[in-house]
């Protein structure tokens, strides 16, 4: 029996392009508190950060417990009333789940943002029929770079972390992935090859990657 592959990807800058859109919500919700952090700034602490870490970090105090999920529903809810209009799949990533299920692939997404995210994106991008793992914030109790969210992918899909190819775009991310000793391949919509860990491979979009490639990583 030929060796089972499981590919799990990231959502924001994975899948969809979110990251701009996710800079216009925090900026609307910093703005609101009179807060307004640079470009650096958000490039440096936001991309691949979990809410508690960036809500902690640009508020320069710890926020937690109610508060913090209060805050998170605020930003997150900014985040898909601005971003529902533009929805749109990262080129060619639709076409490649399809060629990685036509090939026996195991499929999963596994995201730091809020399952309600997730939800959104799920009901424009058709790929949710492909996949065999969903996990988004709520499923956690450690963000990445630790290693969780993607052990937690592997055990729902039935496969060992050394099966596992990992699509990420940010340094945490990407740090999750090698945590939790899997292929990572880094996609470039964020950040360039100097700002990741050294990865397996690079892509800036999906329309060179097929399931014959993923084999050749292993």
């Amino acid at each position: 029996m030929k060796e089972k592959i499981a590919v799990i990807f990231d959502m924001d800058g994975v899948i969809c392009h979110t990251n701009p859109y996710h800079s216009r919500a925090f900026r609307e919700f910093f703005s609101r508190r009179d807060l307004a952090p640079t470009d650096e700034e958000f490039a440096q602490h936001m991309f691949g950060k979990s809410n508690s870490y960036i809500l902690s970090h640009f508020l320069k105090r710890v926020v937690e417990g109610e508060e913090l999920l209060q805050l998170e529903d605020e930003k997150e809810s900014l985040f898909r009333e601005i971003y529902e209009p533009y929805i749109e799949p990262i080129t060619g990533i639709v076409a490649f789940i399809e060629d990685l299920k036509s090939n026996g692939t195991q499929i999963g997404v596994a995201t730091s943002a809020p399952y309600a995210n997730l939800e959104l994106i799920l009901s424009k991008v058709q790929i949710k029929e492909y996949l065999g793992s969903i996990l988004a914030s709520e499923h956690v109790k450690k963000h990445k770079p630790d290693p969780e969210v993607y052990l937690t992918s592997a055990r729902n899909l039935g496969v060992s972390p050394d099966q596992c190819v990992v699509f990420e775009d940010s340094f945490s991310g990407v740090s999750a992935g090698l945590n939790a000793g899997m292929r990572v391949v880094g996609v470039l919509s964020s950040h360039s090859k100097d700002e990741l860990p050294t990865c397996k491979l690079y892509v800036e979009d999906y329309t060179e990657m097929s399931f014959e490639k993923i084999k050749a990583l292993f």
